[in-house]
């Protein structure tokens, strides 16, 4: 996966200098200092799938482009085969498999996002990104820590909110997989 977080930092790289697009602005976009930016694109550090979203987003491109190299072409439909989406991992053992890097001006992104168990005294580590975002447990029980409020899910259970509020997930009992939708 290292080889993949590096080509895409240098897709992101390319795009953004070619569009006249400061790492500066790019980092204020993300809410992220100017360093850890350039990290992101040296591939130093895992870029979540939300901050590329957000990248696509201001470069207007469709997020794919930067996940396969090529521009989404499809915009009647598009079938990605079981365990074939191309994927993002973001720390240890989170992989994030997009459904949808083919179809071209996607109003949303679907993932199917894969946790491995976390420790029981572990935190839950939190971000924040643009839009809403649902999520549909398909496998194993996660907690779910939004704010302040903290939930267990189960397959079957879902939730959406506003991904603009600090949020984090933990699995809890098993490996975890879930539907993930964010808005774009």
């Amino acid at each position: 996966m290292r080889e993949n977080a590096r080509d895409i930092g240098q897709r992101i790289k390319g795009l953004r200098e070619d569009m006249g697009v400061s790492a500066t602005e790019m980092a204020g976009i993300l809410r992220v200092s100017p360093e850890q930016y350039a990290r992101y694109e040296s591939a130093a550090e895992d870029i979540t799938a939300s901050e590329l979203s957000e990248i696509a987003t201001r470069l207007n491109v469709d997020l794919g482009l930067f996940l396969t190299g090529e521009t989404p072409r499809m915009s009647l439909f598009a079938v990605t085969r079981a365990g074939t989406g191309p994927g993002v991992d973001r720390r240890k053992g989170y992989k994030y498999e997009n459904l949808a890097a083919s179809f071209k001006g996607a109003k949303f992104e679907p993932f199917v996002v894969s946790l491995p168990e976390a420790a029981p005294d572990a935190p839950v580590p939190q971000n924040v990104h643009i839009g809403q975002e649902f999520n549909y447990m398909l496998q194993g029980r996660m907690l779910l820590k939004i704010q302040d409020n903290e939930f267990e899910l189960g397959p079957g259970d879902s939730v959406i909110f506003d991904a603009s509020k600090p949020h984090g997930m933990k699995a809890v009992s098993g490996a975890v997989k879930f539907l993930a939708i964010i808005t774009v």
